[in-house]
């Protein structure tokens, strides 16, 4: 399983030189975790970005991905991410989503480098 953090969905969706990049890591969309986190971080950005229709669009793709809500044990272990690993906390949330489900996770923000499970692929 890959979790693709929301960083890294915008350089894909945008097509940018970086989101090339991220596509090479991609696996079939079956494969992919999507926390309801980065869900709401999507509609956010796609709808401010791009506008209501495409926003929907991507969360009807995210839909046909495995999703994870928000659970009393990954919060747990997303307040100690904050707490060890100064993470903010949507991004801890990702995080601990990805390990409680034993996920790799793939991100363009720096502030993850030297996580375990982590790619960081590098804005260009």
């Amino acid at each position: 399983m890959i979790l693709i953090d929301t960083s890294a969905w915008i350089e894909w969706l945008v097509g940018s030189p970086t989101g090339d990049v991220v596509a090479t890591h991609l696996p079939d969309q079956t494969q992919w975790l999507v926390p309801t986190m980065v869900q709401l971080e999507l509609s956010k950005w796609t709808t401010r970005e791009v506008g209501e229709d495409k926003a929907d669009q991507v969360i009807a793709f995210t839909q046909l991905c495995r999703i994870v809500a928000l659970d009393t044990e990954t919060a747990l272990l997303a307040a100690e991410s904050c707490r060890k690993h100064k993470l903010a906390t949507a991004d801890a949330i990702i995080f601990a989503s990805a390990q409680i489900n034993g996920a790799d996770l793939i991100t363009c923000d720096a502030h993850f480098d030297g996580l375990p499970g982590v790619t960081v692929i590098k804005k260009t």
